[in-house]
């Protein structure tokens, strides 16, 4: 019974492996730890070398994003909280028309109506 453990894991790493080849993900490793080992000075964050070369952001360049992150989800919160403010306002004014009168009814003539019925 612990042979067929052994074997089956063995089975998943062997497919995880072919996963990571064929997807590109060893090549790209590998030349970024070769071009890591061709440096003659060697970074003081080896994580950070890697990071760049795969195409992520310097760490300065992350605290940047993060800052404008900020700065763009407090203007949305400023102007969420204009347009909630301008619709309450909008929705008082619809309110105020429909129970104000209006000028045809301000003429001293009140609406037509006839006992009568068509004419």
């Amino acid at each position: 019974m612990m042979m067929r453990y052994k074997e089956e894991k063995d089975a998943k790493k062997e497919t995880f492996r072919k996963y990571l080849d064929s997807s590109g993900v060893v090549d790209a490793l590998t030349k970024v730890l070769v071009a890591l080992y061709e440096q003659n000075d060697k970074p003081s964050s080896a994580l950070e070398f890697i990071q760049q070369k795969l195409g992520g952001p310097s760490a300065s360049e992350y605290e940047k994003l993060q800052a404008e992150v900020s700065d763009l989800q407090l203007k949305y919160n400023e102007l969420l909280a204009a347009h909630q403010e301008t619709c309450r306002e909008l929705e008082e004014l619809k309110n105020s028309q429909k129970t104000a009168p209006t000028e045809e009814d301000n003429d001293g003539v009140g609406p037509k109506e006839s006992s009568e019925g068509p004419a």
